[in-house]
């Protein structure tokens, strides 16, 4: 079962209609009429007080100025409610969960960023048949109704948790002033009230060789992309493909190698020489940054079409000669598996250049399968 984090707008929007209260609060801190806002970063980050990912007390252009400076560091999402000025006193926490022995209900009038640092006041209850709503509705404030309205729909839209941190009442009317969601993801198809758009991961911050390729694939006709998994990897992978770049992967991660494996990606469509030199360069950054003791490379994939073996291999070769003397100092071994137009020459020149800093491990056509040129890769980390 995936857990995944609803984002707050949305999870909001779906708790206050089971308290039957009012909600008011946008995804969008561009277009704002004049008033006092509060403006948060809704990405499944944590700790965003702490992190300077929230903004309080903000006027409608305040609120799209932080927001346009916050997108510089990478976010995308955010969420903008009226500011509601308040005591920290007023602030209650209310948590749901549920495990093999039952739906738990976690309470506290202690709510907010310290509820961790006020652990001794949070009272946990597993409700059942015999659960004293009245009685719990007197210590959360909420009223029994709602209180049963939240079981409810916590149940009925897959969530995995609930956790509103902090909220307050005023004059009988809940205030949710945070909020946080899991979900299964696997329900998305089953419920109304949430979608796949709603879903939210942690933003990853890009590498500069991520980076590199990915304003190369917005520039290029051709495909390029590259994903860094592991930065001290001792795997690394340049392939041409989709589906062999999955194959090989595969091969890696069946060999028992998977966290070995530093990164993920492919070119395709017949790039440039250019542009196969601007990839590999970056690929070849990247591996000789890692920390691994032991350091190798996978250039290949399966059998071309149409693209030119011997012109991506020429920008591959400028690449390799370019960082030939510190790929030969780190000790990195090259294994090539490839076929195509012109791929005879194209395997010549990639042997010549590896030769000449001592970093052959294995050049090989398609005579030889792609799970057995893979295996000969590994051997190259775990001898």
């Amino acid at each position: 079962m995936p857990r995944r984090k609803l984002s707050e707008y949305r999870a909001k929007q779906i708790v206050t209609t089971a308290l039957d209260v009012p909600y008011e609060g946008w995804d969008n801190p561009d277009k704002l009429a004049d008033g006092t806002y509060v403006v948060k970063v809704d990405q499944a980050v944590k700790k965003r007080f702490k992190n300077g990912l929230v903004g309080l007390k903000l006027s409608a252009s305040e609120v799209k100025k932080w927001a346009d400076q916050t997108r510089e560091k990478g976010y995308e999402h955010f969420i903008v409610e009226p500011y509601r000025e308040h005591d920290q006193s007023e602030e209650r926490y209310l948590s749901l969960t549920r495990d093999g022995n039952g739906m738990h209900l976690t309470i506290s009038s202690h709510g907010g960023v310290d509820i961790e640092d006020n652990a001794d006041t949070l009272e946990t209850i597993t409700l059942d048949d015999a659960t004293d709503w009245n009685t719990l509705a007197k210590k959360t404030r909420l009223s029994a109704e709602q209180l049963r309205a939240l079981v409810d729909t916590y149940t009925k839209n897959y969530f995995t948790l609930l956790e509103i941190n902090p909220y307050i009442v005023r004059d009988g009317v809940p205030h949710i002033l945070d909020a946080a969601v899991e979900v299964d993801d696997a329900a998305a198809l089953l419920v109304d009230a949430w979608g796949e758009e709603d879903l939210r991961r942690p933003p990853r911050v890009l590498s500069d060789e991520e980076r590199t390729v990915a304003e190369l694939a917005e520039k290029s006709p051709a495909s390029f992309s590259f994903q860094l998994i592991n930065p001290d990897g001792s795997l690394f992978v340049l392939l041409s493909g989709g589906g062999a770049s999955v194959t090989v992967c595969d091969e890696i991660y069946s060999a028992g190698y998977g966290k070995e494996l530093a990164n993920y990606g492919e070119y395709s469509g017949n790039p440039t020489e250019e542009e196969a030199y601007i990839y590999t360069s970056a690929v070849l950054r990247t591996l000789l940054r890692s920390q691994a003791k032991k350091k190798a490379l996978f250039i290949g994939g399966a059998v071309a079409n149409f693209t030119d073996i011997a012109k991506t291999f020429a920008g591959i070769c400028h690449a390799i000669d370019e960082y030939g003397e510190q790929l030969q100092k780190h000790g990195v071994h090259v294994v090539v598996r490839r076929g195509g137009p012109n791929q005879e020459k194209g395997l010549n020149n990639i042997r010549a250049v590896l030769d000449k800093y001592n970093l052959t491990a294995a050049v090989y056509d398609q005579t030889v399968t792609i799970d057995a040129a893979v295996k000969r890769l590994i051997e190259e980390v775990a001898q």
